[in-house]
């Protein structure tokens, strides 16, 4: 099937992954891919930017301008391919950035719904809006196999955290992605994806590259008091983006809802510092520990029984295999 997907975000972490996925199983479908270049650079895609079936833009999901010609070009290309998929990755990311509200409402909620509504103008088939797990807030465990997308949640207020406006913003895009199924305007569904990494993510904001950088640096690590009882389960990029794929492909997965995408193979943090440094032929390096960041949650365990039931999703990269291929990376 010959595909015009309409990619935000594509020079980011996910959507770096899924140009590289779709261009290389998809010999006749096209990408029309922007990115502003928050959290990301032109260093994710420009093996690609040669590549006749990918335009890029340095383009602003805020800007109306920019999106206006973005829906222009996608109007005028769509006659010739069977199927117009719109994927939204582009968001505020990168927990420091959690606490500007309005600039995470701005980009994660009203753009996502302009995007939204915009798929819908130019009649695509189905729209992949990218959430997250953080939505979980305090209540992102339990004991019998992990929280299910329609457990209710216990989330942190501005009383507690302005962090949770991230989460909160999400969750709304969300109800305008049901909204928008359940009144026949498009199909597609949101995806709530938890700690995903990826050898490609080199700025220090989230736990994984920071903990490289800090050994390749200085031989120890700084981490969060929090870290000293924290555990998560880590997803790898490409398995992140083989779940996005797999939505796209499931006409009946396409019916508004959510979907956690995750793994089970849970690890403390101290452990994982460990497992990192041993990968580095740094063993026992020196763990300090400064800071304390307010309503972290302990654990966060996803039940991924539903996209297993409605796709063949499974993940392939364990994190043994997704260290390594980070680790790999900083040596090159």
């Amino acid at each position: 099937m010959k595909s015009l997907y309409v990619l935000s975000g594509a020079s980011g972490m996910t959507g770096s992954e899924l140009v590289r996925q779709i261009l290389e199983s998809e010999k006749d479908s096209r990408i029309i891919g922007f990115d502003n270049f928050f959290a990301s650079s032109i260093d994710t895609i420009k093996e690609y930017l040669d590549d006749s079936r990918f335009v890029f833009y340095e383009y602003d999901i805020n800007n109306a301008a920019q999106m206006k010609a973005i829906e222009d070009q996608v109007v005028s290309e769509k006659k010739a391919y069977d199927r117009t998929v719109y994927i939204n990755c582009a968001a505020v990311v990168h927990t420091e950035h959690f606490y500007e509200v309005e600039h995470t409402w701005e980009t994660n909620v009203i753009s996502m719904k302009s995007f939204l509504e915009q798929a819908i103008r130019v009649i695509a088939d189905s729209y992949i809006n990218c959430s997250t797990s953080e939505v979980y807030s305090m209540q992102s465990w339990n004991e019998n196999g992990g929280v299910r997308e329609s457990d209710y949640l216990l989330m942190s207020t501005a009383e507690h955290s302005q962090r949770t406006s991230y989460a909160c913003g999400k969750l709304m895009t969300e109800f305008f992605m049901k909204d928008a199924v359940d009144k026949g305007k498009i199909k597609g569904c949101s995806i709530r994806f938890a700690n995903v990494y990826s050898k490609h993510e080199r700025f220090a904001k989230h736990i994984i590259p920071h903990i490289i950088n800090e050994l390749s640096e200085k031989g120890s690590v700084t981490l969060l008091e929090n870290s000293k009882k924290n555990r998560r389960a880590f997803l790898h990029n490409i398995d992140s983006c083989r779940s996005v794929m797999a939505l796209i492909n499931s006409d009946k997965a396409l019916d508004g809802t959510v979907y956690n995408v995750a793994t089970d193979e849970e690890i403390t943090i101290i452990d994982l510092t460990y497992k990192i440094a041993e990968k580095m032929g740094l063993p026992k390096p020196e763990i300090k520990f400064e800071g304390y960041r307010s309503s972290d949650p302990e654990r966060r365990v996803l039940n991924t029984e539903k996209i297993r039931t409605r796709t063949d999703w499974t993940p392939i990269i364990n994190l043994d295999k997704g260290l390594e291929m980070c680790v790999a990376s900083i040596k090159k």
